[in-house]
């Protein structure tokens, strides 16, 4: 429940704080907008707050065409508070409700629960029903690609994820009681096709400040695997397959705007939403790190760690089945021996991508699928033979159950069916489920990065019991925690190299 009056003052100062966490919808005009909107503040009288673009939409309002409420950032206040939800928008922004066949009942199975409860969750949390969430999506989408690229509108209608250009010029001409193609403020020249095709679509996602965008390449950098990702001093790439296409994408920061530039090279533009919603996730544009970060700091052993850093994000991964794989391989060894036995492996099974679906030289392989993994020949691995017998356990369970690796249960449900794959012990449940499942508590005490994280800290190394004892007054953002260790060692062990 929202606080009406405590929202109209955040209205009133134009807080970018609250930016995405409401909505204002003015009676008397039908609009909806952000806290931010330049317009004229509208008397207390005529608003009414939502918790979300959704719920405002949903009641009848029309998104308003100058703070552009697609633009926000994502609304990240239920993470932590409902797992089933947010496990539910990611599968939505996946496009899991836009198919003809689609269905909440369908939806709410692949998350265990009945659809009454799901609907009950979604209106509790998000003020909407998931069909309203998922048509909010899909015209939001469609109407920033419609003003930060230069895709045609038969495109764009297919890359949003409507059935047919019919439905959405329907959609636009009700909602905005004009076609799309006249909410686009710029002509589009001749051979605009064509340049995006050769450049790629390039798409601005906005987060909530403060933003440790070079922590989060650091990060990257220290495990990226050649061919399949590169990362420079300002961007991150990295190769994409999905439905046995293969495109890129690279990823830059735009601070002054508070947002990441995506740009997207890829054949099929119904892949784009897919495509985004992954770039969200393993960036964690939805954290609130402001929240997090003072319920972590009210521990004074940590507290000097989250100052140090106060925009530091959990790094995800780009997929569930690539991040079990590549946390096997990291079993008991380095994480620079763990980044050579993933680009031997990559280049074993990997398959070649084209030069003209890169967006940068350096990438030439889209990692190995669980059907690659199982039929690779894994002896020529230098490994010992448990790990590659862990490998092909972990591709069959990805084939018999798609959905594994990725944000559907609690977290002590997804570490319990991940710890049931053989060879996945503990530690690999728990950065799988950091990391691909997006468990903002999870946490794999025994890491030597966290370990040494602890000491750096100021204290001798705690033993995996000691640290994970310490880890309760973190819930439920143990995730970010454990990067803050992560980072405290890194940092580390970089001065020591410089001295």
């Amino acid at each position: 429940m929202l606080d009406q009056d405590a929202c109209y003052r955040a209205l009133e100062a134009r807080d970018a704080r609250f930016d995405g966490r409401f909505f204002t919808a003015v009676k008397t005009t039908g609009i909806y907008c952000r806290p931010i909107c330049p317009a004229t503040t509208p008397k207390r009288q005529n608003c009414i707050f939502f918790p979300s673009a959704a719920a405002a939409q949903e009641a009848g309002f029309r998104p308003c065409l100058r703070c552009r409420p697609e633009t926000a950032p994502d609304h990240g206040a239920w993470l932590g508070t409902s797992n089933t939800v947010s496990r539910g928008l990611s599968l939505i922004a996946q496009g899991e409700l836009d198919a003809d066949d689609a269905s909440v009942d369908g939806l709410a199975e692949r998350l265990g629960i009945g659809g009454r409860q799901l609907r009950r969750l979604f209106q509790q949390h998000l003020g909407a029903s998931p069909i309203a969430v998922a048509q909010t999506r899909r015209v939001l989408f469609a109407k920033q690609l419609i003003h930060e690229t230069e895709l045609p509108m038969s495109e764009i209608a297919l890359a949003a994820g409507f059935g047919s250009v019919r439905r959405f010029n329907e959609t636009f001409q009700e909602l905005y009681a004009r076609p799309p193609s006249a909410l686009r403020r710029k002509a589009v020249p001749p051979g605009a096709e064509r340049r995006t095709r050769e450049r790629g679509v390039s798409v601005r996602l906005r987060y909530r400040p403060p933003y440790d965008f070079a922590s989060m390449l650091a990060f990257f950098r220290a495990r990226a695997i050649p061919g399949v990702e590169h990362v420079s001093d300002e961007r991150y790439a990295r190769t994409v397959l999905h439905e046995g296409e293969t495109g890129s994408v690279e990823i830059a920061h735009a601070e002054r705007d508070a947002c990441l530039v995506a740009t997207i090279r890829f054949p099929n533009v119904r892949a784009l939403p897919g495509v985004v919603a992954r770039i969200r996730r393993t960036f964690d544009l939805a954290a609130d790190v402001t929240s997090i970060g003072a319920h972590l700091a009210a521990d004074p052993w940590l507290a000097p760690l989250v100052g140090a850093r106060p925009g530091l994000r959990a790094a995800g991964a780009w997929d569930g089945f690539e991040l079990a794989v590549r946390a096997i391989l990291g079993q008991q060894v380095s994480v620079a021996h763990a980044r050579r036995l993933a680009a031997e492996l990559v280049h074993l099974a990997g398959r070649p991508v084209t030069t003209e679906a890169n967006l940068v030289s350096e990438l030439s392989f889209a990692f190995p699928t669980a059907e690659d993994v199982l039929t690779a020949e894994l002896d020529r691995l230098g490994m010992p033979d448990a790990r590659r017998k862990a490998l092909r356990s972990a591709a069959r369970a990805a084939l018999a159950d798609p959905m594994l690796f990725h944000p559907l249960a609690t977290i002590e449900e997804t570490v319990e069916r991940l710890r049931a794959v053989p060879g996945i012990g503990d530690w690999t449940a728990h950065y799988i489920a950091l990391r691909a499942a997006r468990e903002p508590d999870a946490f794999p005490a025994s890491d030597v990065g966290l370990l040494r994280g602890a000491a750096a800290a100021g204290e001798p190394r705690p033993s995996p019991a000691a640290l994970l004892k310490r880890a309760e007054r973190w819930r439920p953002f143990r995730a970010y925690a454990a990067e803050h260790l992560w980072a405290a060692d890194a940092a580390g062990r970089q001065e020591q190299r410089a001295s």
